[in-house]
């Protein structure tokens, strides 16, 4: 009879009482979470008598108000989550990202990319999470990347090809850094991702291994190879210029870029390995030195790789200036007296 009731704030007080109670009863929960929203909101929100499948349907079937409820609710199984990720409104999406205890699926999370990474909100909220899968993380700098340059081309600061050109390296660079701090799974997914996105060009694997990230260096070969990774160690560093073509060849890389790797190899074997995370993520100014001054005497090696090798060794040069300058100030820092340095 209550629920029949003409003021909408005799059922709001129902609600009220019955939205966490577990014991309430099931008949008139449902009702009062098809009422108005002003009614429904707290039962959606935290009633545990409301099953996944009761809330998948009212995601599909709600407003923008029904669906944030839903997306505030703790603990939230992966089915509601996905239900919000493929059809809930940016708001929606928006509390789901902020709920720590939503069971997001990787499928998920690139959905919620696909329909409103264009939103600043919704990229800033995501990109401060810790447990991101690196292939959405990419995801989002790739759109990240896409706003500035159509804002920079609309503006007309730059011409659309050299922003085009700026926001590939830009994309490689963000590709390198996030692969040099994953493992495993999440390193293996990120590959098969750049490779289903088109992104894994001769130019990103040839920054790979000028980073010395060797690990995304021979993750990309064994998935463009489709070799056994072991097999492709052995081609890689069993020293013969004949098995690194053939392997080459094999991963689809066109044969102008050859003596640039070989080239990559023999200085990564002089120089050494990179041992630090933010080392494998920038390029060594001593190998892309190396390697541009062995290709530009080399008649094989086509004029964009060399017009690549360059930007590579002008980036290096200032990657490296940076880290000089940072170096002096934490010195500088680290001389001051204790007030001084609490100010500075």
């Amino acid at each position: 009879m209550l629920l029949d009731d003409a003021s909408p704030l005799v059922r709001q007080a129902m609600a009220e009482v019955f939205a966490h109670s577990a014991h309430a009863p099931a008949a008139i929960v449902q009702a009062l979470a098809l009422d108005q929203a002003s009614v429904a909101l707290p039962i959606l929100e935290h009633s545990p008598l409301l099953i996944d499948a009761d809330l998948v349907d009212l995601v599909a079937t709600g407003s923008s108000n029904v669906q944030c409820a839903i997306a505030r609710r703790v603990r939230l199984p992966a089915s509601v989550c996905a239900a919000i990720a493929e059809v809930g409104s940016a708001a929606a999406a928006l509390e789901l990202i902020e709920n720590p205890r939503a069971m997001l699926a990787p499928l998920s999370w690139d959905r919620i990319v696909a329909r409103h990474g264009h939103l600043a909100a919704i990229r800033e909220a995501m990109l401060t999470l810790d447990g991101l899968p690196p292939s959405t993380r990419l995801t989002l700098v790739a759109k990240l990347s896409e706003t500035l340059a159509q804002f920079v081309v609309a503006r007309r600061w730059l011409s659309a090809d050299r922003a085009e050109r700026i926001v590939g390296e830009a994309q490689d660079r963000s590709a390198v850094n996030l692969a040099a701090r994953s493992r495993g799974d999440d390193l293996r997914q990120l590959v098969g991702h750049l490779r289903a996105t088109g992104q894994l060009t001769a130019g990103l694997i040839l920054r790979a291994l000028l980073s010395g990230n060797v690990e995304l260096f021979d993750h990309a070969l064994t998935e463009l190879s489709g070799l056994p990774s072991s097999r492709v160690a052995a081609l890689l560093y069993g020293r013969s210029e004949a098995g690194l073509n053939a392997l080459l060849t094999r991963a689809g890389l066109p044969p102008s870029t050859f003596p640039a790797f070989r080239a990559a190899m023999q200085a990564t074997g002089e120089i050494g390995f990179v041992g630090t995370v933010d080392g494998a993520a920038r390029l060594r100014r001593r190998m892309v030195e190396r390697v541009l001054t062995r290709c530009e005497t080399d008649a094989d090696v086509s004029e964009p790789l060399l017009i690549l090798l360059r930007r590579f060794a002008t980036e290096s040069a200032r990657e490296e200036a940076r880290v000089f300058c940072d170096q002096l100030v934490a010195d500088e820092i680290e001389l001051m007296p204790d007030n001084q340095r609490i100010a500075a």
